[in-house]
């Protein structure tokens, strides 16, 4: 969970101006920054920001609890959003099949030859908050919402799945696609249309020469279970198989290395809140929230309004 969250759960409890001030400023860089990773508008964010936080108010005095706070915020953030996104272009007509989501020769050939040349420098380049953010908006709007609510804003599989009313299995199984499919997103807005074609045709002509291009039958069940794995959700017999395999196979070991990197930049990214919008509703919603509690509205709020 956001550490935001926990900081505003605490400060709500002092039922002070200041401390209710502060609170929302964090609430709304949450819902702010949420809403603009799931839908990728400014002007909607703004707009579900609004919203949810004026529809906010009279449960922020309930919730003591800050996953309660979460589960509430991320439910009623979430509805908004689904109400108001458009649809981003290029998004893929159809979820990709996990065999299409899984690199070939071409592509592992590519993570091995980066890896040799220089181990640090793709990941510095992909680190370009505005090309992660384009990529996750072109990934289908289901495996989105999941990977957003777990990798981005730290939520746990259960709390995603009260979020989207899912079974715990199938949060963890759309994670692993959303995961992979960023990945494979991220790597085609880094290579550009072009260079992903001519490598798209490249692989169908060594594919119509010869059957190698198949991954081995160990390398496709492992490519299948690998976010079980980096979250450490396997069990340890099953864990130590997949380690010795990894060990063995350099491939994997590059594959696993691009996944684990595309997981930490999402796990890094932030949309931060217009500074241009936030002060004037963050005190028109500290205002309201004090009068709701029967307290004076410090003269500093009403001027600022």
């Amino acid at each position: 969970m956001r550490p935001e969250l926990i900081q505003a759960a605490e400060l709500l409890q002092r039922n002070t101006p200041e401390a209710v001030e502060e609170a929302i400023r964090l609430l709304q860089n949450t819902v702010y920054s949420f809403s603009m990773k799931v839908c990728g508008h400014p002007e909607d964010a703004e707009d579900t920001m609004q919203e949810v936080l004026y529809r906010s108010l009279g449960h922020l005095a309930k919730i003591q609890d800050p996953q309660a706070l979460a589960v509430w915020l991320y439910t009623v953030t979430r509805n908004r959003c689904w109400r108001m996104r458009r649809k981003p272009a290029n998004t893929p007509a159809r979820t990709l099949s996990l065999d299409e989501l899984m690199p070939d020769d071409a592509e592992l050939g590519r993570l091995l030859q980066d890896a040799a040349e220089d181990p640090e420098g793709n990941l510095l380049h992909a680190e370009r908050h505005h090309l992660l953010h384009e990529a996750v908006l072109h990934i289908p709007a289901q495996l989105r919402i999941v990977l957003v609510l777990h990798d981005m804003e730290d939520l746990n599989t259960d709390q995603v799945s009260q979020i989207l009313d899912l079974q715990p299995g199938t949060v963890r199984v759309r994670l692993h696609r959303a995961r992979l499919a960023v990945r494979k997103e991220m790597g085609r807005v880094l290579e550009g249309e072009a260079a992903q074609a001519e490598a798209q045709t490249a692989t169908s002509r060594k594919r119509g020469k010869t059957k190698a291009g198949k991954r081995p039958t160990a390398c496709k069940e492992l490519f299948s279970n690998l976010s079980e794995y980096l979250d450490g959700r396997v069990e340890p017999r099953t864990c130590e198989e997949m380690q010795a395999h990894i060990e063995g196979c350099p491939s994997c070991v590059a594959f696993l290395r691009d996944l684990r990197a595309a997981i930490d930049r999402c796990r890094a990214m932030e949309v931060p809140c217009d500074p241009a919008v936030a002060p004037r509703l963050r005190s028109i919603l500290t205002r309201e929230y004090l009068r709701m509690l029967g307290m004076a509205v410090p003269e500093s709020t009403q001027a600022a309004l």
